[in-house]
């Protein structure tokens, strides 16, 4: 396994797809936080920080399952290289006091295999704070103008890298 660049804070990125090749978005329930939205762009799909000595694999479980309580997955794909992203230089000393210059996310595609029952992104599992107030499926492509602008590129490089998963 390679490492994320120093300097960024290592992550994992998950594209959760569902039978119909659509991917889960979810909308941020806290958006008066910078770094999680802009305006008209508070959707995104899950994604959270690796734990110290947990793979990033590991990670992608546990995000998962933090986020949107799904456990029913099957793996369809690893990103092969780390993709990062910088914050704005007023956000990053707001939200990490500078610690970070971004985030270094390892991306991994799932195939969701349960029914969207198991979906509950207000009581999601492990007793987590829920990060999502709303969810729905949509194309992969479409991801890309959902997401806050700063992480536009790497979200084109997940949707020329997924692409064919999703189909």
């Amino acid at each position: 396994m390679t490492k994320p660049p120093a300097g960024y804070r290592p992550c994992v990125g998950l594209a959760l797809f569902n039978r119909a090749g659509l991917v889960f978005v979810g909308r941020r329930a806290n958006r008066s936080l910078r770094e999680h939205t802009a305006p008209g762009h508070e959707w995104q799909m899950p994604q959270g920080g690796i734990d110290a000595g947990e793979q990033p694999i590991e990670a992608a479980y546990r995000e998962l399952r933090e986020e949107t309580n799904v456990s029913s997955v099957s793996l369809l794909a690893e990103a092969p290289e780390w993709l990062s992203y910088d914050l704005p230089y007023e956000i990053g000393k707001e939200a990490w006091r500078g610690r970070y210059r971004g985030q270094s996310q390892k991306w991994f595609a799932f195939r969701f295999d349960g029914d969207e029952s198991e979906i509950d992104i207000l009581n999601p599992g492990g007793g987590h704070k829920p990060e999502f107030d709303a969810w729905r499926w949509v194309p992969l492509a479409e991801t890309t103008e959902l997401i806050i602008p700063f992480k536009r590129e790497v979200y084109r490089e997940v949707v020329r890298q997924f692409a064919g998963v999703a189909r």
